[in-house]
């Protein structure tokens, strides 16, 4: 069941131009914390089959991806060796950003391949933070499909077109999640399996992806870590419907057109 607590918007504090870079919402989170469970408890239930469901971070000032960020357990034996630090983080545009009810959208004649990630929300203003203070910053978490355009572009440019960063179904807040180092995840493609994994499996932890972020880029709240996906990557076509989730967070079902 769902409940409209839009009321607590009106608690926002008022901004004018020029805005503060962020999220209004995701940076007052704490301080509405109260407001939204009474809010939650008077409003009216719905279900979730009558919901459109949007992004639940609409507008990111940010969003950085990590790039083969996944072992297979079978391959211990020849363990993969982290790209970061010679390959760093990519950036997606903040328009990228859908919620599954909208569906995604593919470039006429071109090939688009689905990753399914962890999304890690930023909860607070942070800059050179220490691995050991990293998770202090953070708000929550939600399920991400980070489309790519197969290509000879640059990477940044083939991830970054409308509706290529789906979230949802909605946000964890970090308190829900024992472990983000534990977390099943899966994909499907017309009911068929294609992905697979744990992040446990993954090479840079959450910790170790927002210490190297903002020792680069100043994080704000509302901004999004792509964790990385997990091997299995592969195409859509128009047509198509992809499952999508992450155990303790949610599922969420895409249309392709």
């Amino acid at each position: 069941m769902i409940v409209d607590v839009s009321s607590v918007l009106e608690s926002l504090p008022a901004e004018r131009w020029p805005l503060p870079h962020g999220d209004l919402f995701i940076g007052s989170f704490d301080r509405l914390y109260a407001v939204i469970e009474e809010a939650a408890l008077s409003g009216v239930p719905r279900h979730v089959a009558d919901c459109a469901l949007k992004s639940p971070i609409p507008n990111p000032s940010k969003i950085l991806g990590a790039l083969n960020n996944y072992h297979e357990p079978a391959d211990d034996a020849d363990y993969p060796v982290s790209t970061l630090d010679r390959d760093g983080l990519f950036l997606k545009a903040s328009t990228s950003v859908i919620g599954p009810s909208e569906g995604i959208e593919l470039l006429p004649g071109r090939q688009h391949e689905h990753e399914v990630e962890l999304a890690v929300v930023i909860g607070s203003w942070c800059r050179n933070v220490s691995r050991e203070r990293a998770m202090d910053h953070v708000m929550g978490y939600t399920v991400a499909l980070d489309m790519t355009v197969k290509g000879t572009e640059e990477r940044s440019l083939r991830k970054s077109l409308d509706g290529h960063t789906v979230l949802g179904p909605w946000l964890i807040t970090r308190d829900e999640i024992a472990d983000p180092g534990a977390l099943g995840m899966w994909l499907q493609v017309n009911r068929q399996s294609r992905q697979r994994g744990n992040t446990r499996n993954l090479l840079n932890d959450v910790p170790r992806l927002i210490e190297y972020a903002s020792s680069f880029f100043t994080l704000y709240p509302g901004d999004i870590i792509l964790t990385g996906t997990p091997p299995g990557a592969g195409p859509v076509v128009s047509g198509d419907t992809i499952d999508a989730g992450i155990v303790g967070i949610g599922s969420m079902r895409v249309e392709v057109r």
